[in-house]
């Protein structure tokens, strides 16, 4: 359901009944627009998404179920031609970081107007390269920034035993912490990152000279979820 009339086709994405409704109605009115689905759930969202594969997903940072970067990134992988939009009441740079490496098009704040929506799905829609952002200075400061003061010393120490494929178990040990400390974290090393894997997040420290280049982590190793 990708090609209507030339019209760009969108999915919203939402768990509230009137949000969706609101901007269903001002999408409807766009004469080069049309809503093919509406979600409320993550699940939902990856499955209309696959079944009507809409030109841009318009979706919310909060909805019910799985994280937001892990339904950006089926949605990417099942709808290579669907566009994702984030729409957000938070300005946080380290998830916007992360919601960048997994292939956004745009972020937008709740607050931006009716024609700053209207224009980023039909900037995403038209120019392949093109990202939208409607977040304040300091959070697209921040994300064009070095990474090199963003992670604590505990954190640092943490992914520097990761480089050398220590596990969980041995890393807890090495660092005298639980091993649901180290889990900890990691999932915010991955976070601030914006790493989608321990040896991604290896090397965006290598790259922002976090830690050194030969501590990277073996290939065998380079699937490895933080939680194991």
């Amino acid at each position: 359901m990708n090609e209507l009339d030339g019209r760009t086709t969108v999915l919203v994405v939402d768990d509230h009944a009137l949000v969706r409704e609101g901007l269903k109605e001002i999408l409807d009115a766009q004469s080069d627009m049309v809503v093919v689905g509406e979600a409320g759930t993550s699940h939902t969202a990856v499955a209309l998404a696959v079944e009507r594969q809409p030109h841009v997903v318009l979706l919310d940072i909060e909805i019910p179920g799985d994280e937001v970067t892990t339904t950006v990134t089926r949605i990417r992988q099942l709808c290579p031609g669907s566009q994702v939009i984030i729409l957000s009441m938070y300005d946080g740079p380290h998830l916007l970081k992360s919601l960048l490496t997994v292939g956004i098009r745009g972020y937008l704040l709740k607050s931006v107007s009716r024609e700053e929506l209207l224009s980023a799905i039909r900037s995403v829609r038209c120019d392949d390269g093109r990202v939208v952002l409607a977040v304040s200075r300091e959070s697209l400061a921040q994300v064009e920034g070095q990474a090199t003061t963003v992670l604590s010393d505990r954190e640092r120490q943490v992914l520097e035993l990761t480089a050398q494929a220590l596990s969980n178990t041995q890393i807890a040990a090495r660092l005298s912490l639980t091993e649901a400390t180290v889990k900890r974290h990691l999932r915010n090393i991955f976070v601030k990152l914006g790493a989608v894997s321990r040896i991604d997040a290896v090397n965006k420290a290598v790259s922002a000279s976090l830690i050194k280049p030969q501590d990277r982590i073996p290939t065998p190793n380079r699937h490895r979820h933080p939680d194991r």
